[in-house]
C-alpha cells in the first residue's frame, strides 16, 4: 500500500507540475499575441483554476469572441469573486458584445459592463486600469446607462493621485467634450510635461492637434516622438491611424502600416486586424 500511495503522490506532483508549465507556456504565447497556440496550451492544464480560466477569457477577448471571454472570466469570478481584475474584463467582454450587439441588447450588455467596472473599482480602488475603464465609460454612456460628465469627473481625483500625467489627460478628456478645447489641449501639454519620456503622452498631444486641423503642428509632435521611441510601433498605429481617420498623406500611412505589420506586437498594441483594416482604407492595401 506504501508503495501505491508513493505511485499516487508522485502523479498528482507531475500533473501540478505539467500544469503550471502549460499555463506559464499559455502566458509567453499570449505575450506574443499568438491567442489560438495559447489557448492550444490551456488545454494541457489538467485542472484549469482561476488564473487558467481567466486566460482563457483574455485569449477568446482577444480573438473578438466576447461570449466565449465573457465564459470564462465568470468562471474565474466564481472561483475568486474578490479578484478585482477578473470583474474588470468581464466588464471589458460585456462592453465589446454591447458595441457589436442590437439596438435591443445592446443597453443590457453596456449596463453589465458598468456594473463589472464598478465592482472592479469596489474590490480594490487601487486597479487603476478599472478605474481608468470605468472614467470612459461614465464619459461615454448616456446618462440612461449610467453614465455622465460629473461620474467621470469624480473619478478625476483617483486618477490624478496615482498618475498626475494620467489625470490631465482625463482632465483634457472631459474638457474636450464639454467643448473647452483649450482647456484640453493645455492639460494635454501638461500631461506631456510632466511625463517627458512617455511616449504615449507625446501622441496624445499630435493625434489632439490634427483632430483639431493644425496638421503642421501635430506633425512635429509626432516626430518627437519618433526621437523619443524610434521604430515604436504604438507611434506607427496612431500616426498612421491619424493620416487615415483625416485621409491625407496615405502613401506615408500605407508605409507605416506594412511597418507595424512587421514588429513584434505584444497584447497591448492594437491588433494586426485593425492594422490590416486601415490599410485596406487607404485604397492601396
Amino acid at each position: 500500500m506504501r508503495g501505491f500511495r508513493l505511485f499516487f503522490a508522485l502523479t498528482a506532483a507531475v500533473c501540478l507540475y505539467a500544469g503550471k508549465v502549460d499555463l506559464k507556456s499559455a502566458e509567453g504565447l499570449y505575450s506574443r499575441t499568438d491567442y489560438s497556440a495559447s489557448l492550444r496550451a490551456l488545454r494541457g492544464v489538467p485542472s484549469p483554476d482561476g488564473p487558467s480560466y481567466f486566460l482563457y477569457g483574455r485569449n477568446y477577448f482577444m480573438l473578438s469572441e466576447y461570449h466565449k471571454a465573457c465564459d470564462y472570466f465568470y468562471r474565474a469570478l466564481a472561483i475568486d469573486p474578490k479578484n478585482s481584475d477578473y470583474a474588470l474584463w468581464l466588464g471589458r467582454a460585456y462592453g465589446r458584445r454591447a458595441e457589436s450587439a442590437s439596438m435591443f441588447t445592446a443597453p443590457l450588455n453596456a449596463s453589465k459592463a458598468r456594473q463589472y467596472f464598478e465592482m472592479a473599482v469596489a474590490l480594490d480602488p487601487s486597479n487603476h486600469e478599472a478605474v481608468n475603464d470605468l472614467f470612459d465609460y461614465y464619459l461615454e454612456a448616456p446618462g440612461f446607462l449610467g453614465g455622465g460628465f460629473e461620474k467621470a469627473a469624480a473619478l478625476v481625483r483617483n486618477i490624478e493621485a496615482h498618475d498626475p500625467a494620467e489625470g490631465h489627460f482625463a482632465e483634457a478628456q472631459l474638457a474636450d467634450r464639454r467643448k473647452e478645447f483649450d482647456a484640453a489641449e493645455n492639460h494635454l501639454r501638461r500631461a506631456m510635461e510632466l511625463a517627458p519620456r512617455q511616449v504615449g503622452r507625446v501622441i496624445d498631444l499630435a493625434k489632439y492637434l490634427a483632430k483639431r486641423g493644425r496638421y503642421q503642428e501635430s506633425e512635429a509632435v509626432f516626430e518627437r516622438a519618433d526621437e523619443i521611441a524610434p521604430n515604436s510601433p504604438k507611434v506607427m498605429f496612431a500616426r498612421a491611424h491619424t493620416y487615415v481617420q483625416q485621409n491625407r498623406n496615405l502613401d506615408r500611412a500605407r508605409t507605416l502600416l506594412r511597418q507595424y505589420l512587421q514588429c513584434e506586437l505584444t497584447p497591448d498594441d492594437p491588433p494586426r486586424e485593425a492594422a490590416e483594416k486601415l490599410l485596406k482604407q487607404t485604397a492601396g492595401g
